[in-house]
């Protein structure tokens, strides 16, 4: 469910609500810019609503289940080998191999990352991006943001989008057509894979605004402990607004 609620925050983000702000004494002390990120909001709803998720559910209409499968390892593949590269930039030397073990047995063994060989092999997935390594290195998160198309975000994440998109999957391609390509491959593909989550949001969330923010800022709060610890999560002593 964390993992489930953490994509849904940066994916289903596409999709807001036209709700009226709280008078400014209730907001959020992380979401200053509340307003504006609630018309930003509603603009990404209107987005996901005529275009993308349409484009999901016909891909899911007309694509078999194990094909999508396949390509959402694919993608979850190449985002690996980025993860490993911001493992080792904060100093997780074991994590950063493990990330990069799985890359590379996907990638042979599982036909480009097509089959997901590395799980069951015991090597888990571990997904960090620049915006974390940041957070590692003292950069606090602060305000929450709204972009659009892209949804829930914060000052520290974005101003590490640029690099993140330097690193993501179209870079792993030449021409610049098929970067476009893939990456619309993506987006459509990780929103069709949330269809089901996104019904179950629409009939819990009162507020939709509400919930997407605070599920961002509380997994973008929070990091994998080190060896030293186990697995669990824990919020980061520097967390603050």
């Amino acid at each position: 469910m964390k993992r489930t609620g953490a994509v849904l925050a940066l994916v289903l983000g596409l999709s807001g609500c036209a709700n009226v702000a709280p008078p400014a004494g209730d907001r959020h002390p992380q979401d200053p810019y509340e307003a504006m990120n609630r018309k930003v909001f509603a603009f990404n709803e209107r987005l996901d609503t005529r275009l993308l998720k349409p484009t999901a559910q016909a891909y899911e209409k007309s694509v078999p289940a194990p094909v999508r499968e396949g390509v959402r390892n694919f993608f979850g593949n190449l985002g690996d080998a980025w993860s490993a590269v911001n493992w080792l930039l904060q100093g997780e030397f074991n994590k950063g191999v493990e990330q990069g073990a799985r890359f590379a047995w996907n990638t042979t063994l599982g036909l480009a990352g097509v089959f997901d060989v590395s799980t069951h092999f015991g090597l888990e997935k571990r997904s960090q991006d620049f915006g974390q390594t940041l957070g590692t290195w003292g950069v606090e998160q602060g305000a929450y943001l709204v972009l659009p198309v892209l949804g829930p975000s914060s000052l520290r994440d974005a101003v590490a989008l640029p690099v993140n998109t330097m690193a993501g999957n179209g870079y792993w391609f030449d021409s610049r057509t098929t970067q476009i390509a893939v990456q619309a491959l993506d987006v459509i593909s990780l929103r069709a894979s949330l269809l089901k989550a996104g019904d179950l949001v629409e009939g819990i969330a009162l507020d939709k605004y509400t919930f997407f923010r605070d599920a961002y800022l509380q997994r973008r709060a929070t990091k994998p402990k080190t060896k030293a610890d186990d697995d669990d999560f824990e919020v980061l002593p520097d967390a603050k607004p």
